[in-house]
């Protein structure tokens, strides 16, 4: 009898509703791996990346058809016991046949990288740089003495040109206020504040998620000050948010440690950003049990007024309607160990985690249609890299 209960309970395409789904093609990369796979709405892989490494958090289609990927660097330091779970440390721009077109390393990179999408080869990334041990005694919060040797480190948000010249920054050492946003106390003091992603605005500034205190914010560009924030009164450990074509931030709101809940759940929220007012939300119909992923995960706004989310810790992929609809269902099946021993022994067993999961229509992937078209012709057969 099949051990791993997720496999257990049924992997791939789970159900579907072809008159409500917006269809296309979903990016899956299990973070156990270095394949990154492309998935039809019948939950056939259609195509595959052989990446350079494993994967360190996700990737993403740009515009011009390559995808830009984060992975981990097996060369680096591992500074904290959780660094080599979450970081990342190499950011590539592969061709569709796998080709690495360009490059920037950071060691102490992690979480997100968000290449820019207009050609430019700038990234937008997060980074680490160590507090001295007397800054660090000075971060509020979190377990006592939880530290690495006493150490703490911080997070610097970085934005770098395609030669990898950095061209702005910002350092939450000298900007974040450690009096207003105190880590919680149930996280360790080795990471502050934890930020798990970055996104440029439309009007120029950077929106972040701080995980370990639950805040939104937004950074004005022009000085390093935070002009814009959401906090632990409505947000639980938080992930991916981002910015929609009206303006409003979208949050994959995880709900661990909820404040005044006794029982966690997650949930996505589209946030008006004058009022800070919820105007769009979706939890599961049960809201407790069949929808809840302690870290990690994705919510994406499709063009049809969908959303795919991504219940990370389970590899659970699937898609909405705007009345909470459940139209499409996909669960990874690929699943593995961690490759490297320190993160096996931190989650052992296989696992099909994924960090986020994103959507594409047939016209955002021009090469695919031809690749396919040349496939059902008989000239390709099979999945090619």
């Amino acid at each position: 009898m099949e051990q791993n209960t997720l496999r257990r309970r049924g992997i791939g395409l789970t159900g579907i509703d072809r008159s409500l789904t917006f269809g296309g093609y979903t990016l899956i990369c299990p973070l156990t791996s270095d394949t990154a796979h492309l998935v039809d709405i019948n939950g056939h892989e259609v195509h595959n990346w052989k990446l350079p490494g494993r994967i360190g958090r996700h990737a993403r289609i740009l515009p011009n058809g390559n995808l830009a990927v984060n992975t981990i660097d097996p060369d680096r330091e591992n500074i904290f016991l959780f660094f080599n779970k979450y970081g990342g440390g190499i950011m590539s721009e592969l061709s569709p046949s796998g080709k690495v077109l360009r490059q920037h390393r950071d060691e102490y990179g992690h979480h997100d990288a968000y290449h820019y999408p207009d050609g430019s080869g700038r990234i937008l990334y997060t980074s680490l740089e160590a507090l001295t041990a007397e800054d660090s005694a000075k971060v509020i919060g979190g377990v006592p003495g939880s530290e690495i040797n006493g150490i703490t480190h911080t997070d610097v948000i970085k934005e770098v040109d395609a030669q990898g010249h950095l061209l702005w920054s910002w350092r939450v050492s000298e900007s974040l206020p450690r009096d207003l946003f105190p880590l919680q106390p149930h996280y360790t003091r080795e990471h502050y504040p934890l930020i798990n992603g970055v996104y440029p605005l439309a009007d120029g500034n950077i929106l972040a998620s701080l995980r370990s205190v639950s805040h939104v914010i937004i950074i004005e560009r022009s000085s390093g000050r935070i002009i814009w924030d959401l906090g632990p009164e409505v947000l639980a450990q938080q992930h991916n948010a981002t910015e929609l074509s009206n303006g409003n931030i979208l949050i994959f709101d995880n709900g661990a440690f909820r404040t005044g809940e006794s029982v966690q759940f997650t949930r996505a929220i589209e946030v008006d950003r004058a009022t800070k007012e919820i105007v769009w939300e979706y939890r599961d119909k049960s809201q407790w049990v069949y929808f809840f992923t302690p870290f990690m995960g994705s919510a994406q706004r499709l063009a049809n007024g969908n959303t795919v989310l991504c219940e990370s810790a389970f590899g659970r992929v699937f898609e909405v309607t705007k009345e909470g609809t459940v139209v499409w269902e996909y669960v990874n099946p690929w699943f593995a160990e961690y490759s490297d021993e320190t993160t096996r022994n931190l989650f052992p067993g296989e696992s099909n985690a994924l960090f986020r999961a994103y959507r594409y229509s047939e016209e955002e992937i021009p090469w695919l249609r031809e690749k396919l078209g040349k496939e059902t012709n008989g000239v390709c057969n099979g999945v090619t890299n």
